[in-house]
């Protein structure tokens, strides 16, 4: 049994880094290219403002340009540019930098310390959309776990059909558009909350956290609005099957309540694909929250990554690809070890 299960911890263990290796080679081999060319431009830019602040002065335009361009060979040199991107030497120091959250540093972007550590950036940034997205599943799981044990127990009903239309319904919109709408009805018609989710309360007043989730209702209940109904839909495809067991008939000839039977025997026999389903929810809702924070002006990670895509910020952006996707796996690796340990048929497959 131990060792069945520890050669399962193996393989998840190495089909886990494969896919984190693989996801940054590619994304390194799409923006290689890119990657050389902004910095290769930094790097004179640079040079550049250099010699107007410090006022040299040179015998003829030629002697200025040679200069130059001595200079930016020279910081080309030191950046590690002079190599292409896909040589060896340099494509696997890049690929071990990021790996071991050695991102670099951002083109355009600090966090509030003043740091252009796109690490630094990356964790000042993380919380916050941990934060908007965490919230938002718990209330989507909680809405969807009760609402779709109950129409799974009325199976049939009005209630049940309205239910699966409005999961459609809901589910045939996207959250951003969801997202302007709320806006537009209660920012600048109703004047409930603010259009913009980023406070104007500086990090390091003690306002700054109530004004944090003040400003983020808003995009938390276009969240839990556009998800629910899907989630109570899920909800209740898997509890309507376990209602059909047999065991279910049996504790319900012998006269236990219905709705014991409903939330403690079939939605606790449920729970594991449920479990699944929220953990790879949770970690998918990283990956989108670009769309959704861009609208909201909500300063977390999919916000950083909307800004860093406009700007071409290359490091930022592997580092945000690089941390989304760890955080995916991770999520799948967590969640595969709990299934081997409590259903042995999956160690064995």
């Amino acid at each position: 049994m131990v060792g069945g299960f520890g050669r399962f911890l193996a393989r998840r263990s190495a089909n886990m880094l494969i896919v984190l290796f693989a996801t940054l080679v590619l994304t390194i081999a799409l923006l290689g290219p890119t990657m050389d060319r902004i910095l290769s431009d930094a790097a004179r830019f640079a040079v550049v403002d250099e010699v107007n602040h410090a006022k040299l002065k040179f015998q003829s335009a030629q002697e200025r340009q040679q200069y130059i361009d001595d200079r930016v060979q020279l910081q080309i040199r030191t950046l590690g540019l002079d190599e292409p991107w896909y040589s060896p030497k340099r494509f696997t120091n890049t690929v071990l930098k990021v790996m071991t959250l050695d991102l670099g540093r951002s083109n355009f972007f600090t966090s509030d310390s003043g740091s252009s550590s796109v690490r630094d950036i990356i964790l000042e940034r993380m919380p916050k959309t941990v934060l908007l997205f965490t919230t938002s599943t718990l209330v989507i799981t909680v809405i969807g776990l009760y609402l779709g044990a109950y129409v799974a127990n009325k199976s049939g009903s009005v209630l049940d059909r309205l239910n699966s239309a409005f999961a459609v319904f809901s589910g045939s919109f996207p959250t951003w558009w969801v997202g302007i709408l709320m806006i537009f009805a209660f920012a600048f018609t109703y004047h409930i909350f603010p259009a913009r989710a980023t406070p104007l309360t500086a990090p390091s007043d003690p306002a700054y956290v109530p004004d944090l989730l003040y400003h983020m209702v808003l995009p938390l209940i276009t969240i839990v609005a556009v998800g629910f109904g899907s989630w109570a839909y899920i909800v209740r495809y898997f509890v309507v099957g376990i209602l059909g067991e047999d065991y279910i008939a049996a504790k319900r000839a012998a006269g236990v309540p219905e709705k014991r039977i409903v939330y403690s025997h079939a939605l606790k026999n449920a729970a594991p694909p449920i479990v699944t389903v929220i953990a790879l929810s949770l970690a998918g809702s990283f990956g989108g929250a670009i769309t959704v924070e861009a609208v909201f002006d909500w300063p977390g990670m999919g916000r950083l990554y909307y800004d860093a895509i406009g700007f071409l910020d290359i490091p930022v952006i592997i580092g945000l690809t690089y941390v989304a996707t760890v955080i995916f796996v991770v999520t799948v690796f967590v969640t595969d070890i709990v299934y081997a340990y409590f259903d042995p048929r999956v160690k064995v497959g």
